[in-house]
Order: C-alpha cells, then sequence, then structure tokens
C-alpha cells in the first residue's frame, strides 16, 4: 500500500474519530460532567427527559458533576432552584466557576488575600479554601458574577492592580440572561478593567480546560474516561476538547446543527437532548 494511502487510513484512528463523528478506541465513560443552562435546564425550565437522565446517573453510581461558569451562587443554592425545577441534583454534584477559582489560588498561592466584587457563591468558595478578603494590598483581585456591579468597587480594583495585585476573573461571559434582557457580565467588567490597567485577567472559568481539569480532580475522574456534555461549541466542546474528553454536543440550547460546521474543531457526538444519552449511561459507549 503506497504511504500516503496508508497514512489517510490512520487519520481518523490519529484524530480520534470515526467517520460519524464518535471517538474510537477510547475507555467506557466512567465520569460525566455536563453544562447546566440549554443542557439541563432551558430558561428556568427542565430540558424534556433531563430528570429522567440525572434519575438514571444517580440510580447508576456513576460520578458526575454538573458545571455551570455562574459564581454566584453557592452548590447549595443551585441545588435548591434546580430541584425547584424538577431536578434532584445534590450539592456536591454541582461544580461552579467560582469553586474552580478557588481551588486554581489554593493552588497558585495558598492561604493568600483577595480583593473580591462578586457575591455568596464566591466568596464563600475563597473562604472556605483558606482565603482571607481584603481592601488592603492583596494578592489578588477576583472579578467574578453579581446583579448589582459597583462603580465604587470597580474603581477600587483598577487601583489595587495598578498598585500590582494579580487580576483573576472566574469566567468570560460577556452578558448574561435576566428577564428583561441581557445584563453586563464578568468578562465585560474584566474588559473596562482591563483597558482601565493594561493588565489581562486569568479567566478560570469555560473554555479554560482548567475547568474541566479541576472537575476531573473533584470526582478522580480521568480525561479518557470521561464526557463532557454541552450547548456551546465555543466554551464547552472546545473546553472539553482540549482537556481530552469525550465532548458531546446536545442541539436543546444554542447552537444547531447547521451551524457545527462553522466551527475549525467538532463534538465527539451530537444528540438532540441529554434523554438521548440515557443508554449511554449504563453501556459507556
Amino acid at each position: 500500500m503506497p504511504f500516503t494511502s496508508h497514512l489517510s487510513s490512520l487519520v481518523p484512528y490519529l484524530f480520534g474519530l470515526e467517520h460519524g463523528g464518535t471517538v474510537t478506541e477510547r475507555k467506557p465513560i466512567e465520569c460525566w460532567l455536563s453544562d447546566m443552562d440549554g443542557v439541563l435546564v432551558h430558561e428556568g425550565q427542565p430540558v424534556p427527559g433531563a430528570d429522567k437522565f440525572i434519575r438514571r446517573l444517580r440510580e447508576s453510581g456513576k460520578r458526575f458533576l454538573v458545571l455551570t461558569n455562574n459564581s454566584i451562587y453557592t452548590p447549595r443554592d443551585l441545588a435548591v432552584r434546580l430541584r425547584a425545577a424538577g431536578l434532584d441534583i445534590p450539592q456536591e454534584s454541582i461544580w461552579t466557576s467560582a469553586l474552580a477559582t478557588a481551588k486554581f489560588l489554593d493552588d497558585q498561592r495558598p492561604g493568600g488575600s483577595a480583593y473580591v466584587i462578586g457575591e455568596a457563591g464566591l466568596t464563600t468558595a475563597l473562604h472556605e479554601s483558606g482565603y482571607i478578603l481584603t481592601d488592603i494590598d492583596p494578592d489578588y483581585v477576583v472579578l467574578g458574577e453579581t446583579r448589582t456591579y459597583s462603580f465604587t468597587q470597580i474603581t477600587r480594583a483598577i487601583r489595587l492592580i495598578e498598585g500590582g495585585a494579580r487580576f483573576i476573573a472566574t469566567n468570560p461571559d460577556p452578558v448574561g440572561p435576566s428577564n428583561e434582557g441581557s445584563l453586563p457580565a464578568c468578562g465585560a467588567v474584566a474588559a473596562m478593567i482591563t483597558k482601565a490597567t493594561g493588565v489581562e485577567p486569568y479567566f478560570v472559568g469555560k473554555p479554560n480546560p482548567m475547568m474541566m481539569r479541576s472537575a476531573l480532580r473533584a470526582i478522580d475522574g480521568h480525561s479518557e474516561s470521561t464526557a463532557m456534555i454541552g450547548d456551546r461549541m465555543d466554551t464547552d466542546i472546545v473546553s472539553g476538547m482540549e482537556a481530552g474528553l469525550h465532548t458531546i454536543l446536545v442541539l436543546s440550547g444554542v447552537v444547531s446543527k447547521d451551524q457545527i460546521d462553522r466551527y475549525p474543531f467538532r463534538p465527539s457526538q451530537v444528540v438532540d437532548s441529554v434523554a438521548d444519552l440515557i443508554p449511554m449511561i449504563d453501556s459507556g459507549t
């Protein structure tokens, strides 16, 4: 067989993809990571079949985490909100960008200090990791989500960064949803601070694969046997791919099937919703 022909026959295996778009020669799926909005809930309502998917995951004993870039709420808060929407997800199965940020800072500078713009989800996570929250010569300025960004707080953050504090942000999302329409979110406020200081933040949340890796460590998972479910190509799928996970795009959120080919990467698998993944929980494939 000519070398070029032999090489072309190996390409799908070198890249881990069959012609149908599924990963080959992978270990069975033992751990599951799932985005929340657009995958399990949509506009405050559960996605059809999401309750059965979560129930089957819990019955199977498979390790799983629900991931969100939202740093406003603690896992306990989110568990209550999800239960009200009909999804019984324990708080220990929820991983937020606030938790990932706290874990990252604890790894980088244990027992450090931070000036925080954010709400209970972020401040609680940092307190529990042993961080001191202060506006006096902090090691870091940490920007998260909040319903009411304060000009006074933003000004203080700018001056602390100018004074040498390192700049961290929980996620790069520029806008967030509300009943009245879009609200400026962490990414937009981070851009304002960057414009004023010339300092770019380090974003911990998706699409940084750091979010995936910290979630894997939290459940003692391994990339070769973990699936990531998401509804966004530019956050969920790309970060899952870069972390070496089996990526599953669901079409119950923001991306439609005809938009997938616009991206220079592709998911391992595409399904209509998490309801289609229930058989995979038992089979692992």
